[in-house]
Parts: structure tokens; C-alpha cells; sequence
């Protein structure tokens, strides 16, 4: 990275028993950059945000925050010493504690604490609920007090471990607009720990996607959705047919058709066809029939059964409208291709 780099691991390790958490972890987040640390369940992600913020030690390797190394072989800060904020995925909030009282708690200077809070508190919107206790508050206003309790010491690493976990859908929309929004303004360098694909290509300037304890690719979130690294991190990230094939530079042939590729490859290929790729033009003697539809409003998710019975996934605009039974002709506009027989 050009930029200065806040946060650096390199080469964590850390096992629980038999079962290997992190193994050899490495990750670089440059000042101000908000990252997704993305993965399915069990791939190491909370483990990687308590080595950072200190609440675990590793079996090796080492971290640095702000160029100071705060564990590593013969070092150990402990955490109320690494200027790390943590948002909990419960968020943590003193029950017996205001607003006010929760967002102070971490500033040790009493004259400064007041101003420091009225600013951090109008920063968040939550300025007129100060003598709120916690459960007088929605679970949107529980995150703000929780994010600016973790802002107001001014820390050089927030840290957010599933922060949306425990909103409903709506909630969640809205309230990681405003987390991000908030992130932004305070110019905060930020790791937020998700398994939701769309919270963190939503939220993030950078996302690092994990899978068994190590990092397969960090880049922004365009970047890992349509150039990813391999097969896996595809599927992950999206829907879309797998299928094998044949590619020769700019084109893949497949058993459906020749299709041009967004990445030149040679060779026998993985073939990921992603839904959004698939246009679907109405047409009685078309030879693919409409199977399924789901509406979403803003689009409709189509499942298209092929001339060989080989099903694919359509996402396109509510017009024209598919109704189950339809012809149509398919066409497919770019695709995804990588070595064949990865895993």
C-alpha cells in the first residue's frame, strides 16, 4: 500500500486445541480506510479482531498499530493501551449508565470528557438523547451510542465485530448507511467483521475475503465482486451457474454457447456465469423456458431451464414482466473463468 498503514498483521497463528483458527493471517489497512472482513462462519474472522484489539494472544506472528508493534515474539501491550475502540456485536452498553455516562466512560481526562462527548454525541445525531438509558433506545441508537463510545477516546483502530447482527432488515439498511456515513466523517481507519456478502461490498472501501483462517484476496469491493481471485471466492460472493469449458483467449466455449470472458484465459476453465450477466429477450419460439420468477421490485430473479435441461439464473428489470412458462432467448454478455479443478 502506498498509503501509511494503520493496522499490519503478519503471519498470525492461532489454535484452539486441534482446530486451527488463523493460519498464517496477513492483512494491511491503510489510514481512513474502512475494511469488510468477510468469510463464512468459521473461517477466523472475530478470532483476527481480538488478536488485533488484544483480548486473545496468538500462537504467532505479530501485530503493529500506528508503526508500533503491539504483539509479536517478546512483545505484548495489553488493550487498553493499543488506542483500539471496539464495537461488540451486543453492543456492550452499561445498562445502569446514560448515554452520556456510556460514551464517557473511556475518556480519563473529567474536563475534557463533557465536550468531548457533546461533540462525539452531535456527531452520531444522538445529541438530545444524552440522559437516555439504554433500553430506552432502539437498537439503531444502541449502535450509534456504542460506535461513539468507541470513537471518543479518538482511537487510531475502531473495530466492529458483526455490528448489524442483531438488527432487522430495514433497521440494518439504514442503520449501516449512517455507521458508514459516521465512519466517514470522524476519518476513522475501521475493521468490520461480516458474513453478509452485500453488507460488506455495501459499507467497505476495502473488503478481504477469508476462507480457513487466512486472507485469499483484499481489494475494493468492485474489484473482488467481478476480477476474484479464484473459483471460490466467486461462488461466494455471488450467485451464478458453474459450468466447465474451453477458453482461448478473449472467449470460453461451453456446452451452452461461446461466451467473451472478462479476464483472457487458455485451457480447460471453470466457467461462473453470474445472473445479472444473463439477458432474457421474450420470444414465443425461443428455445429456454422461464421456470421460476421471484420479484423484488427494482428486479426479478429468473430461473431458466436450457434446451438441455441445465438450469440458469437470470437477474434483470421488472420490464418486461416473466410469468413462469415464458420463451425466451438467452443471451449471456461476460463471464467469469478460472483453472479448471480448483478448490
Amino acid at each position: 500500500m502506498n498509503a501509511e498503514v494503520v493496522i499490519s498483521c503478519a503471519q498470525l497463528t492461532k489454535r484452539f486445541g486441534e482446530a486451527v483458527a488463523l493460519d498464517n493471517f496477513d492483512l494491511e489497512v491503510a489510514r481512513g480506510t474502512i475494511l469488510g472482513l468477510l468469510g463464512p462462519s468459521g473461517s477466523g474472522k472475530t478470532t483476527a479482531l481480538r488478536l488485533i484489539a488484544g483480548f486473545d494472544t496468538p500462537d504467532g506472528g505479530s501485530v503493529s498499530i500506528s508503526g508500533r508493534q503491539v504483539v509479536g515474539p517478546g512483545v505484548w501491550v495489553p488493550p487498553e493501551q493499543r488506542r483500539v475502540g471496539m464495537v461488540f456485536q451486543d453492543y456492550a452498553l452499561f445498562p445502569h449508565l446514560d448515554v452520556a455516562a456510556n460514551v464517557g466512560f473511556g475518556i480519563p481526562d473529567k474536563e475534557l470528557r463533557g465536550p468531548r462527548v457533546s461533540e462525539i454525541l452531535d456527531m452520531v445525531g444522538l445529541g438530545d438523547l444524552s440522559h437516555r438509558m439504554p433500553h430506552e433506545l432502539s437498537g439503531g441508537e444502541q449502535q450509534r451510542v456504542a460506535l461513539a463510545r468507541a470513537l471518543a477516546p479518538k482511537p487510531d483502530v475502531i473495530l466492529l465485530d458483526e455490528p448489524f447482527s442483531n438488527l432487522d432488515a430495514p433497521q440494518r439498511e439504514r442503520v449501516r448507511r449512517e455507521v458508514r456515513t459516521i465512519l466517514v466523517e470522524a476519518r476513522a481507519t475501521a475493521i468490520f467483521v461480516t458474513h453478509d456478502q452485500e453488507e460488506a461490498l455495501s459499507i467497505s472501501d476495502q473488503v478481504a475475503i477469508m476462507r480457513r483462517g487466512r486472507v485469499l484476496q483484499t481489494a475494493s469491493p468492485d474489484e473482488v465482486y467481478h476480477r476474484p481471485v479464484d473459483c471460490w471466492v466467486a461462488r461466494f460472493l455471488g450467485e451464478g451457474e458453474t459450468m466447465p469449458g474451453v477458453a482461448a483467449g478473449a472467449t470460453v466455449e461451453t456446452v451452452i454457447g461461446t461466451f467473451k470472458l472478462a479476464e483472457p484465459a487458455d485451457g480447460e476453465v471453470e466457467v461462473i456465469i453470474r445472473p445479472e450477466a444473463v439477458r432474457l429477450i421474450a420470444d414465443p419460439r425461443g428455445l429456454s423456458r422461464v421456470v421460476e420468477r421471484e420479484f423484488y421490485g427494482h428486479d426479478q430473479l429468473v430461473t431458466l431451464e436450457l434446451p438441455d435441461g441445465r438450469q440458469l439464473l437470470s437477474r434483470t428489470p421488472t420490464t418486461p414482466l416473466f410469468t413462469p412458462g415464458d420463451r425466451v432467448t438467452v443471451e449471456v454478455d461476460e463471464v467469469l473463468a478460472f483453472e479448471a479443478h480448483e478448490h
